[in-house]
C-alpha cells in the first residue's frame, strides 16, 4: 500500500453518499446507510482510513439524505488527517448529476485525476495501481471491475484485449463476462465538467456509455480481492464480520481482529459465548449463557440470558428476552422480543415493536 498518489500527493476524492438506504430498513429509518455502525465505527470511517492511506488528502462527499448527520459524524475532517467537504443535493441528482454537484468543491487541475467513491463499498483493491493505470493510459475514466461468481445480478462491464471498456450491459441471463462495476472510478477532472449540471444523471445509463460512444478511452481496472456490496441486511452484517475477523483489513478497526470486537462499556458475561466476528457496542450486555455468533449488537443492547442471536444485527436499545432465538434477523431500535420466541431468516422488528412472551415463529417483517 502506498503512502502517495501517482502525482504530487494530493489526490481528491468525491464520496457518493446520497442514498436512503431502503433495502436496510429499519436499521436507516433515522440513520444513513454510510453512518451504520460497522466493525465498531461509522461505516464511512473505514472508507475515509483506506483513501488516506492510498494518499487522498480532500474528499468531497456527496450527500442528500440527512445530510446534517456526515457534518456531525466527521466536521473538516482534521481528526482523520483529511480535508473534508460537503455538497448536498437539494433534490437527488443520479449518480452522475452527483457527481457533477460536489465537482464545484474540487481545487485540482483539468487534467488532473478525480477518485469517485461510492459510499456502500468494501473493497480491499489497490487504489494507486488503479489511479497509475489511469495517468500512464491517460484515460478519460478508469473503472475498478471485479469479478462474481453469478454476473447475471448485476451488469455486466465487458472489455477488450488493452483492458477498454467496450459496452455497459444490463443483467442477463447469459452474460458475456463475470467482470462488473465494482463502483470505484477515475476521473479525468475535465471529463467530469463534461457531465450536464442541475439534472438527473445515471454514470451508468448515460455518462459511460456516452464517452464510449464517442471514442473516448474507458478503461477497466480489473482486480479479484475482497468486495463487498454492503446495501442489504445481510451483507451489512458480512462486512462487520469480515472486517472484525481480518478477512479486510482497516486502518479505522477500533481493536485488535479475533472472534468479537468488545467496545467500551459493554458487559459479556464470562458464561457467554461470543464468536464469529460478532461486534458488542458500548453499553450493550450479553448475559450469561447466552450465545452471539457472527452478529451486530448495537449500543445498550441487552441479550438475556439463554438467548441465540445468530447473523443478526440487535438495534440501540433493543431487549432480547433469555431464551429467544433470532437467525439472520434485523431488529430495530428498543425493540423487544420476548422469552420464546423464535424469529427467522429475513424477520425484520421495526423500531419499538414489543413481541410478548409467546411461542411464535416469524419469518417476515414485524
Amino acid at each position: 500500500m502506498m503512502e502517495t498518489s501517482p502525482d504530487d500527493g494530493h489526490l481528491q476524492a468525491i464520496l457518493l453518499v446520497g442514498g436512503k438506504g431502503t433495502r436496510l430498513r429499519p436499521l436507516t429509518l433515522g440513520t444513513p446507510k454510510p453512518l451504520l455502525p460497522t466493525a465498531g465505527v461509522p461505516f464511512l470511517a473505514h472508507q475515509l482510513a483506506r483513501a488516506k492511506s492510498f494518499g487522498v488528502r480532500r474528499i468531497v462527499f456527496a450527500t442528500s439524505y440527512r445530510a446534517s448527520m456526515f457534518t456531525e459524524a466527521f466536521g473538516d475532517g482534521s481528526a482523520f488527517g483529511l480535508d473534508l467537504v460537503y455538497m448536498t443535493e437539494q433534490t437527488p441528482l443520479g449518480t452522475g448529476g452527483a457527481i457533477r454537484n460536489a465537482a464545484q468543491a474540487l481545487t485540482c487541475g483539468p487534467d488532473d485525476p478525480v477518485l469517485v467513491l461510492n459510499g456502500d463499498i468494501l473493497s480491499g483493491h489497490d487504489i494507486h495501481a488503479q489511479v497509475a493505470l489511469h495517468m500512464s493510459r491517460r484515460a478519460a475514466v478508469t473503472l475498478h471491475l471485479t469479478e462474481v461468481e453469478d454476473p447475471s445480478r448485476f451488469g455486466c462491464v465487458p472489455t477488450d484485449a488493452d483492458g477498454r471498456v467496450t459496452a455497459f450491459l444490463e443483467k442477463t441471463p447469459q452474460p458475456v463476462t463475470n467482470r462488473i462495476n465494482a463502483g470505484c472510478y477515475v476521473f479525468q477532472r475535465s471529463v467530469i465538467d463534461t457531465i450536464p449540471e442541475g439534472r438527473v444523471v445515471s454514470v451508468e445509463r448515460e455518462t459511460f456509455p456516452g464517452l464510449i460512444d464517442a471514442g473516448a478511452l474507458v478503461l477497466g481496472y480489473v482486480d479479484a480481492t475482497y468486495w463487498l456490496d454492503v446495501g442489504t441486511p445481510t451483507a451489512y452484517i458480512q462486512g462487520s464480520r469480515d472486517l472484525v475477523l481480518g478477512r479486510l483489513e482497516s486502518p479505522a478497526l477500533p481493536g485488535p481482529c479475533g472472534e468479537c470486537l468488545t467496545l467500551t462499556g459493554a458487559v459479556v458475561s464470562p458464561e457467554a459465548k461470543v464468536s464469529g466476528g460478532s461486534v458488542v457496542g458500548g453499553g450493550a450486555i450479553v448475559e450469561a449463557g447466552a450465545t452471539v455468533i457472527g452478529s451486530v449488537l448495537l449500543d445498550g443492547c441487552v441479550v438475556g440470558p439463554g438467548a441465540t442471536v445468530i447473523d443478526s444485527v440487535v438495534g440501540p436499545g433493543a431487549r432480547i428476552a433469555g431464551g429467544a432465538v433470532l437467525s439472520g434477523v434485523v431488529v430495530g431500535d428498543e425493540a423487544v422480543v420476548g422469552p420464546g420466541n423464535e424469529l427467522l431468516a429475513g424477520a425484520r422488528l421495526w423500531p419499538g415493536v414489543v413481541l410478548p412472551e409467546v411461542a411464535v415463529r416469524f419469518s417476515s417483517d414485524v
